[in-house]
């Protein structure tokens, strides 16, 4: 159907809604004029990973469409823990962690948001700001009698916790009421109408509109995204080696062009949607692209979502890399290096600790599994047994190693 403001449709349009409280009603609103919207990131690691992607990508689309929007560091709730999607607690981070971690994060929104001299110009605050001021007693007495604790037994977050019969804190339990009061906070100091999240977190957003309803009298909304899962069912963001970081020093720009390259057939109009901004007519027409030419649209996919994050020329770079590795047997500049003396090599070092070094492998097991499947290389020629480097592995002053056909590093022997 089509909406009254460019905000809904866009959203409609490239498939980020899920659930909304009255879309209709933040229809209209959105449509007669600007309004401020926001998401919040806990800071529980230095970088959010691909997973958060989508978020930032509904404050780009919110921006992009005449309104504010506003990025919520989780300072303050970080301290706490969100339980949603958890079977056991969070792990406590210190003060001086979260800060850390929140500068780490920071540098991700800016190629994303426009932070500058525009009328909408995006929004950074930290509710810690206010929740570490908060009078426990003063809290529970204001704001703790809008909640009652039948209903918040019926959220996700917490009836899937007891329903596996995993130990729920107290301290957890408060999470949804602190996130409540972070939208009421934020229609107070900014006119923040709409809070944005994915679908695991309905029933907080939920919470902080009923708040922002009963204690200021006021109509705000809320809006999810679905939960974003590959056609396979597997969950957004995750390779078998772990998370896909936003932060390029714990995840490469290569890497993550690399990441994209290989969607799933099945999901690059999906992904192309979601993640790149190309307008939605390009989208069907890549989409459409069958057999091998489907690949061409995968690299547009990849190019497009690393120059988002990362910038053009790093995207230009890591599709050459992945030409010259992949299309020309080559070694492409952006793989991963490692570092090795000659002398170390003279004097017997294990090809399996360079594959662990170049992160191309976790373990010593997982590397010999590799090697019964066939699928550790040096130089393109499967190793069939745990030895170490040969001389003859050197090409000049390198060697190329590989896990399968797209995992690669180089070993730089000096």
């Amino acid at each position: 159907m089509a909406y009254k403001s460019d905000f809904i449709n866009t959203l409609a349009e490239r498939g980020f809604i899920h659930q909304g409280t009255n879309l209709d009603g933040l229809d209209e609103k959105a449509a007669a004029g600007a309004i401020t919207g926001y998401i919040g990131f806990d800071a529980t690691a230095k970088s959010l990973h691909a997973g958060s992607l989508i978020q930032i990508m509904l404050l780009y689309w919110l921006q992009q469409t005449g309104h504010r929007p506003i990025a919520l560091m989780g300072g303050g709730t970080t301290k706490v823990g969100d339980p949603s999607g958890k079977d056991a607690q969070r792990a406590l981070l210190t003060d001086d962690e979260i800060g850390a971690n929140i500068a780490s994060i920071k540098t991700v929104f800016a190629q994303f948001l426009d932070f500058g001299n525009v009328q909408n110009a995006a929004v950074m605050v930290n509710n810690d700001d206010w929740l570490s001021n908060l009078g426990y007693v003063e809290f529970l007495r204001d704001y703790g009698v809008h909640f009652t604790i039948n209903r918040m037994l019926t959220f996700d977050s917490v009836k899937l916790r007891l329903d596996r019969e995993s130990p729920m804190t107290f301290l957890e339990f408060n999470y949804m009421l602190m996130q409540a009061y972070d939208f009421l906070e934020l229609y107070k100091r900014h006119e923040c109408v709409l809070q944005l999240g994915g679908s695991d977190q309905w029933g907080n957003i939920v919470n902080g509109v009923e708040l922002c309803r009963r204690a200021a009298a006021v109509e705000v909304f809320g809006l999810t995204t679905p939960l974003l899962t590959t056609a396979s069912g597997k969950k957004m963001g995750k390779t078998e080696s772990g998370a896909v970081w936003l932060n390029p020093d714990v995840f490469s720009p290569y890497d993550y062009w690399q990441y994209w390259r290989n969607t799933e057939d099945a999901d690059v109009e999906k992904m192309l949607a979601l993640v790149t901004t190309l307008p939605m007519d390009e989208v069907k027409r890549l989409s459409a692209l069958g057999g091998a030419e489907i690949n061409e649209a995968k690299k547009v996919l990849a190019s497009e979502a690393t120059a988002l994050l990362h910038g053009r020329d790093a995207a230009i770079s890591a599709a050459k890399t992945a030409q010259e590795t992949f299309e020309m047997g080559g070694a492409g500049g952006d793989l991963p290096i490692v570092q090795l003396s000659k002398a170390k090599v003279d004097a017997g070092a294990p090809l399996i600790d360079q594959f662990l070094t170049a992160g191309l492998c976790a373990s010593k097991g997982e590397a010999r599994r590799h090697i019964k499947a066939g699928a550790l290389k040096v130089n393109g020629a499967p190793v069939k047994d745990e030895r170490n480097i040969d001389p003859g592995d050197i090409q000049g002053n390198q060697i190329k190693i590989s896990i399968g056909k797209k995992k690669h590093a180089i070993i730089q022997v000096d």
